[in-house]
Parts: C-alpha cells; sequence; structure tokens
C-alpha cells in the first residue's frame, strides 16, 4: 500500500490539500459540510486495500486555501475535476457523504464520462422546508456562538449512545470550532451553497451505476431526504439503510459502511 501528500491548485488560485492512499481502482472521497479529508479516516485501512483512495480538504478548510471564485456546488465540483486531472485519475468511484453527496450529483452532470459509480450517502435531492429551517438555525447559531454551533453539530449528526461512548470526537469538534471570522465565512458560505443546490432537473439523466446509503436515524438528512432521492434517480439504484448509526454513519458504523460499498465497488466493471 502506498500513500502520500500533495497539493492542487485550481484555475482561481485555490490551493487543495490532497492525500492519497492504497492501490487499484481509483476512489474519490468527498466529505460534507466540514469539508475535511479527516472525516475519511476510519474508513481507510479497509478502502485502501482494495483501491488507491484520494481525498483532499475543500476549498478554505483545513490545510487548503480558499480562492478567489464564489462557492457554489458547481464549483466544489470543478475542484473535484480539478484533482482528477492534476493526479491523472481517468475515471473514479465518487464517494459523497451529505453535501458530499451533493458535489457528486453535480460532477455526474458537469462530467459524467470520468465516473465509473457514483456513492450517494446521507445526501438529497434538493431542499425541504426541514432542511431550509436547520441550517438556517445553524447559521445563526453560528454567527452568535461558534463552540455552540460545533457542539450541536456533533450532538445531531452522531447516534446519542456511540457519541456518549466515544467523548473525544465531542470535544475535537468543539476543539476546531470556527471561531475566526474568516473560518466562520467559509462555513456561512457553504451552508448558502448547500441550501441553494437543486439537482432534481438532471438526476435522471445519471448513466453511472449509483449506490444510495443512509440511516433512518439521521436527523440532519432525514429519510424521507433520501427516499425521495433514491425514487427520482434511473432505475435500478442500489439502495442500503441502516437502522441507526446518525448522520455520520462512515464513523459510526464503519465496518458497515465500508463492507457495503466494496460490495458495490467490486461488482462495477
Amino acid at each position: 500500500m502506498t500513500s502520500g501528500a500533495t497539493s492542487v491548485d485550481t484555475s482561481d488560485g485555490a490551493r487543495l490539500a490532497v492525500r492519497q492512499d492504497g492501490q487499484g481502482p481509483d476512489l474519490l472521497l468527498v466529505s460534507g459540510l466540514g469539508g475535511t479529508a479527516g472525516f475519511w479516516a476510519p474508513c481507510l485501512p479497509a478502502l485502501a486495500l482494495a483501491h488507491r483512495v484520494t481525498r483532499f480538504d475543500q476549498r478554505g478548510i483545513g490545510a487548503s486555501g480558499r480562492g478567489t471564485a464564489p462557492c457554489d456546488i458547481d464549483r466544489l465540483a470543478r475542484d473535484c475535476l480539478a484533482v482528477m486531472d492534476a493526479l491523472g485519475i481517468a475515471t473514479a468511484v465518487f464517494v459523497g457523504h451529505s453535501t458530499g453527496g451533493a458535489i457528486g450529483q453535480a460532477l455526474a452532470r458537469l462530467a459524467p464520462d470520468r465516473l465509473r459509480g457514483l456513492v450517494l450517502s446521507a445526501t438529497w435531492l434538493k431542499p425541504s422546508r426541514y432542511m431550509e429551517a436547520l441550517f438556517g438555525a445553524r447559521r445563526r447559531i453560528l454567527d452568535l456562538d461558534p463552540v455552540a454551533y460545533a457542539a450541536t453539530g456533533a450532538m445531531m449528526g452522531y447516534a446519542p449512545s456511540w457519541l456518549d461512548a466515544h467523548w473525544a470526537a465531542f470535544e475535537a469538534a468543539t476543539a476546531h470550532a470556527p471561531t475566526a471570522e474568516e473560518a466562520r465565512r467559509v462555513v456561512r458560505e457553504r451552508i448558502d451553497a448547500l441550501l441553494a443546490f437543486d439537482g432534481s432537473a438532471s438526476v435522471a439523466a445519471i448513466r453511472c451505476p449509483v449506490l444510495v446509503l443512509g440511516a433512518r436515524d439521521d436527523l440532519i438528512v432525514p429519510a424521507f431526504l433520501q427516499e425521495d432521492l433514491a425514487a427520482a434517480l434511473p432505475p435500478d439504484p442500489r439502495i442500503v439503510r441502516y437502522e441507526d448509526g446518525g448522520h455520520f454513519f462512515p464513523v459510526t458504523r464503519t465496518p458497515d459502511f465500508t463492507r457495503d460499498l466494496l460490495a458495490f465497488t467490486g461488482s462495477l466493471p
């Protein structure tokens, strides 16, 4: 297994911090609102045995620069293309969690020939009143108290029993709260981007095989939104629904998540 860190520059000056691990067919992992490559760390031991796994901090997040372009879902999808182009990745299975799944839908529209498969994990087709109210409230909390924003995000994102038994995850979330004004600005624009995303006009044209993953107790992207997405896809997407695990089930149910993901990638031509 090989591993290494590099950086990729975008056309508007964002320098993206990229990490690759493993060998095999390419797997591109894109995380959600938090936008970090580190979200996927629990999954790497299993995934990197079968794939070359690429992940990166999204623009303005972690070790990546912000750049000058306005931030919307299409821009974030083009960042994925920039990473693929720079690293010589002709095609990949795209795995997008939450906002990453919206990015994946946009990428499937912008560059369908670059995707061997698309995994939509805890994501949605278009915002609902629930999402608009939830993220509107989270945006106000962010402005008033960024530590409370991080704390409530952890409590909503993880299954309560799991979080209570893994309290270090809560402490890490609050320790990395977006307390600086620039960090809050990046989070605000990312919330605006996810609320503006609507994939309903193009989702039926997705050509590659699709796996939809969700948890029935997800409070951030509830099961009904995941079901609406699955119903709008072309016929016969593969669907896996966990009974529990919360929004962050790739972390709380890592063995199940990686098993189901590898079963999907292993079935692709």
